[in-house]
Formats: C-alpha cells, structure tokens, sequence
C-alpha cells in the first residue's frame, strides 16, 4: 500500500492537505471502507489480498463523519458533482462526509479514485480492479 499512499500524498500536497500522510491513510481508509461496505465478503477479500494493511487503513478512516451542516453541504455538493438527485445517494457520494470532516471538498473525492483503482489494477489485475471500480463510481 505504500505507493498508493504515496501517491495520494503528493495528490493530497497538491490539493493543500495539511498533514497529507495521515490524510492519505484516512481518505484510503474511508474509500476501502465504502468497498467493503458494498462488496460481498468474497470480493472484498479479493481486493484485500493485494493492499498491504488493508486493516490499518480501514481503522484509520474517519468515523463519525461531519454533520449538521457541514454535512449537508458536503452531501450537497457531492450530490451535484456527481449528478445525482439526494435521495439516490450511494457510492463516492457517501464519502462527502469523511473528505469534510479532512478538511477535503466533495470535489476532490474524484481525484483519489484514480490512484486507489490503479494500485490495485496493478497489484491483482483487471479482474479485482473491476470489483473495486464497480463501488467507487
């Protein structure tokens, strides 16, 4: 996981993270999460095989999420960007609250997916890339 991580570093440096390492592990964390959350236990064991500390990350994610109406503004938004009407919300729009609650626009949630889909490509394939692609849509 230590390239994925690095490159989200430099995507997170880029972007004006202020602690970009801590922020990469998290925002990894909240994105394997959402996978896990929507994969069956099969599938995500997949993806898990090929991302070194995948535990770590899951419990370096935020809990709790932002709320109130950082929250709302954040689902707002993400909700535009990603042209879905609030109540079909799913996928990458439910990570609005843990890119907020880093400090992060729902905007940037767009920027992450690429590096998260093409470690994995990498590590286990076109096969276990589609998996993951499939809920970070």
């Amino acid at each position: 996981m230590l390239l994925t991580v690095v490159a989200m570093t430099v995507v997170c440096l880029g972007v004006g993270c202020s602690t970009a390492d801590a922020t990469a592990s998290e925002l990894a964390g909240a994105m394997f999460g959402l996978a896990q959350s929507k994969l069956s236990p099969d599938n995500f064991r997949q993806v898990a095989r090929v991302v070194p500390g995948m535990e770590g990350l899951l419990q370096a994610a935020p809990t709790g999420g932002a709320t109130g109406r950082m929250a709302d503004a954040a689902t707002s938004a993400a909700s535009s960007l990603l042209g879905k009407s609030g109540e079909s919300l799913g996928g990458l729009a439910s990570l609005a609250g843990p890119f907020a609650q880093l400090g992060l626009s729902p905007d940037m949630i767009g920027k992450f997916v690429p590096v998260i889909l093409d470690y994995v490509g990498g590590k286990g394939g076109a096969s276990v890339q589609s998996l993951l692609a499939g809920v970070l849509k």
